[in-house]
């Protein structure tokens, strides 16, 4: 999952990356946390714009808020089916301006965190953009507030060596099939999506597990990063599986590159022969 991130990318450096109309002035954050205000680019009356929206999506449809889970990320293996989030990514697509993001390793002595920033050769200024969808909540009382959640991923090495997740990342060049939800499908959407990117891991201190914490030490780092000198591809790791037995349906991979689990039933349907 993604529950923290770092946004210190200069105002003029990220309106010059999104191209939005907007003039906004923000100060770096070093320490992003769910339920904050995050800044989010979106269509919106048929132009580019940055806005402000909480970190944590609230569906139209529900009644009680606090009812809910915070709902800061929705996975793109089921963004399109769950009943949350389809509507939002089918109708209001996003992208969230980020420098990095933070995740924790389980070590014999607690929890070390890292900043884990894209590949300098994919973000010369460190400057990248995570998937997400967004949503306006109406409230009984007639308030308005906008929503968000960020996409996430299973994590490719060397994230996977930290978290089993990761955040889903637009490119530049997809910025605007993405974000054009009328003529880009979700099928279609996701694909812009598949992990490839890589990220390298930077150890930092344990001051970020403070909310409260938000200044440039955060992300300064204790040791060298940990990288990936490869973009591993789902189809490089499908490629390298072992065989798929038709008794069990190993091998076979999704669009995200995660094992596919074929029932009995579904295997019969297609033929496959099941020993007696």
């Amino acid at each position: 999952m993604c529950a923290r991130f770092t946004l210190t990318a200069p105002p003029d450096e990220v309106r010059s990356l999104f191209r939005y109309d907007d003039l906004p002035n923000f100060p770096p954050r070093y320490n992003i946390a769910p339920t904050q205000p995050i800044a989010i680019v979106a269509i919106f009356e048929g132009r580019r714009r940055f806005l402000l929206a909480r970190w944590g999506l609230i569906p139209g449809w529900a009644k009680n808020p606090a009812d809910l889970p915070l709902m800061i990320n929705a996975r793109a293996e089921t963004v399109a089916e769950k009943p949350a989030f389809r509507g939002a990514f089918r109708h209001r697509r996003m992208l969230v301006p980020a420098t990095g993001f933070y995740e924790w390793q389980r070590t014999g002595k607690g929890k070390q965190p890292f900043h884990i920033r894209l590949a300098a050769d994919l973000a010369p200024t460190g400057l990248f953009a995570f998937a997400g969808i967004w949503e306006t909540y109406l409230a009984a009382d007639g308030s308005e507030i906008d929503t968000a959640a960020i996409l996430t991923l299973p994590s490719l090495p060397p994230v996977s060596q930290v978290h089993d997740r990761m955040p889903a990342v637009v490119m530049p060049a997809d910025f605007d099939r993405w974000l054009d939800c009328r003529g880009t499908t979700p099928d279609e959407a996701l694909r812009l999506i598949v992990p490839g990117v890589r990220f390298d891991l930077f150890p930092v201190s344990t001051r970020v597990n403070s909310v409260r914490q938000d200044d440039e030490g955060l992300v300064v780092p204790l040791a060298e990063p940990v990288t990936a000198t490869e973009p591993a591809r789902p189809a490089d790791v499908a490629t390298e599986a072992p065989a798929p037995s038709p008794e069990s349906g190993e091998g076979e991979r999704d669009l995200f590159g995660a094992p596919v689990v074929v029932s009995g039933k579904a295997r019969t349907k297609h033929g496959a022969s099941k020993r007696s």
